[in-house]
């Protein structure tokens, strides 16, 4: 047994024959037992996990360190349940954490060209207390489980996660480059709401519709009230179903889905009866024939008139309307028609317009 300290400038080598050898760095210590073991004999190292010299002490399991831990190239920190270290870890091994590991205020461990691996089947654990820091160089920390920062972290050139990174906040100061989905409950651009895929609408006014040639409403009358606004209005009469049209070209960003309508009407008059209203739509495409038909008619849930004459009433959101060959770059024909069958309102029914609801799947029409 030789208990050796290192005090030149160079790496010292122990030797006894063929087995393994013994190199101590300069500078250093360590304990060595040469087993003398004839022409194949080797030199064992004791103090292979750390230069004993610069500690207090190691009892069960435990390294309590009061000043810095220094660990070699050619050593590991392996089989410890705690590491509890009141001044500096500098490690040039690598370290293996299988249990909880504390590193006490105002201190830190430095890593160069090594790992360090937390492995959360072993219920590891690296727990840094106010004011520690971690600084690592040209190193890898590989960790099995989930990493929890209550601080920043700060002066990283890249992080690379192969799982998921959940934070409270993100802050990124320069440019963000995502291949895959950003998903978003609220998405701002400058302080303002991004404007994003979803539900649109479009408003189609009467004066931009015209009755039908057969079994048409009337033609488009502007009516002057006694205050306020003048209305302009299609009458559809409520002994038999009439019917008037318009088109529209719906945004290249639209998902060519079913599309929904809500009708904006009034009565002249004072009976509380109901009004339903239908919808059926047809898309036409270049080089298509105008002359076909509409798809299936969806009629509104009946809406009673309030009773006093000319009040606005707007009618429920319809179900979903399919509109017949529904493409992009194509112009939409819709049948707009007053389903007296489904109502039991006595007067003319005036519509002013209806809203167009519609689902776009694209963030603009480039």
């Amino acid at each position: 047994m030789y208990m050796i300290l290192n005090s030149t400038n160079q790496s010292l080598s122990i030797t006894q024959g063929s087995g393994s050898n013994v190199t101590i760095l300069a500078g250093k210590s360590a304990i060595i037992l040469a087993d003398g073991a004839g022409s194949g004999a080797a030199v064992t190292d004791f103090t292979s996990l750390v230069s004993i010299s610069e500690l207090d002490g190691v009892t069960a399991g435990t390294v309590t360190a009061s000043k810095a831990v220094v660990v070699d190239a050619n050593k590991d920190i392996t089989g410890f349940r705690n590491i509890t270290a009141t001044g500096d870890v500098d490690i040039d091994g690598a370290v293996n954490i299988a249990a909880a590991t504390t590193i006490a205020t105002d201190n830190k461990i430095q890593f160069r060209d090594t790992g360090l691996y937390i492995n959360s089947s072993a219920d590891g654990q690296l727990d840094l207390v106010a004011d520690t820091e971690i600084q690592i160089a040209a190193t890898t920390i590989d960790i099995d489980g989930a990493v929890v920062l209550n601080g920043a972290i700060t002066g990283a050139t890249d992080i690379t996660l192969s799982g998921e990174l959940d934070a409270a906040t993100l802050d990124i100061s320069g440019n963000a480059d995502i291949d895959g989905t950003l998903e978003a409950d609220v998405l701002t651009v400058d302080g303002a709401a991004a404007k994003v895929a979803g539900l649109e609408t479009i408003y189609v006014p009467s004066n931009a519709m015209y009755p039908n040639t057969t079994n048409g409403c009337a033609f488009a009358t502007q009516v002057e009230l006694s205050n306020g606004p003048e209305i302009k209005v299609l009458d559809f009469d409520p002994s038999s179903d009439e019917n008037a049209q318009f088109t529209v070209c719906f945004p290249k960003s639209w998902n060519e889905g079913t599309i929904t309508f809500q009708p904006f009407w009034t009565v002249t008059g004072t009976d509380t009866g109901t009004v339903a209203w239908g919808l059926s739509g047809v898309s036409i495409a270049n080089d298509g024939s105008i002359n076909t038909a509409f798809g299936t008619n969806v009629v509104t849930t009946a809406k009673a008139f309030s009773g006093t004459s000319n009040d606005l009433m707007v009618s429920d959101t319809s179900g979903a309307v399919t509109i017949a060959s529904a493409a992009v770059d194509t112009q939409t024909y819709f049948q707009i028609m007053r389903d007296v069958s489904a109502d039991s309102q006595t007067g003319d029914a005036r519509l002013l317009g209806i809203k167009l609801f519609f689902t776009t799947d694209a963030k603009n029409d480039a």
